[in-house]
């Protein structure tokens, strides 16, 4: 399954066209998209009206959404962060990093737009989705 971080559904719902709003749209009805409760919080609490809330969390609550918290997630993720800190990387984000946990135990691929996701990648296994290029107008 690929989890679409906060980066790419907020760019999709401004209608920002990039090749990772464009592979989301192309493939909603076609892949497996999920998202995490922590996700869905980083996305709603953008949202200015209460209507565009309402409208864009029924939206969401379409799409399968894990439920991510607990002390194993949060143990894991300060292990992680632990480990990234001592090669000299600090991840900016605790969300960030109790979301790419939770990809890397859970074997889903993340889609994100968000470079504080790389060092997961590179030093901790977590598996990116990265969408093919597109021709943008």
């Amino acid at each position: 399954m690929v989890i679409v971080d906060s980066s790419v559904w907020i760019d999709y719902l401004n209608g920002a066209v990039n090749d990772y709003t464009e592979w989301l749209d192309q493939e909603l009805t076609r892949q497996r998209i999920g998202l995490i409760d922590l996700i869905l919080c980083e996305v709603l609490q953008g949202i200015r009206t209460g209507a565009q809330f309402r409208q864009t969390h029924e939206y969401l609550l379409n799409f399968q959404v894990f439920v991510a918290g607990g002390v194993d997630l949060a143990t894991s993720a300060a292990q992680n962060f632990r480990a990234l800190r001592k090669r000299g990387i600090t991840v900016r984000k605790p969300m960030d990093c109790l979301i790419a946990t939770f990809c890397i135990l859970q074997g889903h691929e993340l889609l994100h737009r968000d470079r504080d996701f790389d060092a997961f990648k590179k030093h901790l296994g977590l598996k990116v989705f990265t969408p093919p290029a597109t021709q943008v107008n």
